[in-house]
């Protein structure tokens, strides 16, 4: 892999959504994709756009690209401010979820628990600093999880917006 920064991330599928810990962050988030660029128009931006409404009423826009699949992925991204988020939402038409994020900490980790909006899923990531690293997870997840879904490229979030809940294998 390049020498972009890295993302390196487990993901789960739950059966049902958990009581939160009441001392996690919520946040609103609204996603979209952007259709590949290509070389007609290689001003038009690639990636991802994102809006996080926070709990005490901020908001925060991002635009992320990333590369790769699995565990190890490149990840690059940018707060841009609303008017850019604005501008280059419309091109996400057709290809945007929205979910409820609730983070909180963990054995030293970072767990994030994602409840879905339009879609009847609940999934379930953590962020590692290496490959090798370790992630206990809480009990009151590990009971819930359905299945691992780290290497599953069809619950990206992408495939998601794109195609919806994958059909069970």
């Amino acid at each position: 892999m390049s020498g972009a920064p890295r993302e390196i991330e487990r993901v789960w599928v739950l059966r049902a959504m958990p009581a939160v810990p009441p001392d996690a962050e919520r946040w609103t988030i609204e996603q979209g994709y952007l259709p590949v660029a290509d070389a007609e128009s290689p001003q038009f931006p690639e990636g991802r756009l994102r809006r996080v409404s926070l709990r005490d009423g901020g908001v925060r826009c991002f635009h992320t690209v990333k590369r790769g699949a699995g565990l190890v992925r490149e990840e690059t991204e940018r707060e841009i401010d609303e008017a850019e988020f604005a501008r280059w939402w419309p091109a996400t038409e057709g290809r945007r979820l929205r979910k409820i994020r609730h983070r909180f900490a963990h054995a030293g980790r970072t767990w994030e628990l994602d409840e879905f909006l339009d879609l009847p899923l609940v999934m379930l990531e953590v962020e590692l600093p290496d490959e090798r690293a370790d992630a206990p997870m809480p009990a009151f997840l590990a009971a819930l999880v359905e299945r691992e879904v780290t290497e599953d490229a069809r619950y990206r979030n992408f495939a998601l917006a794109t195609r919806g809940v994958p059909a069970p294998r």
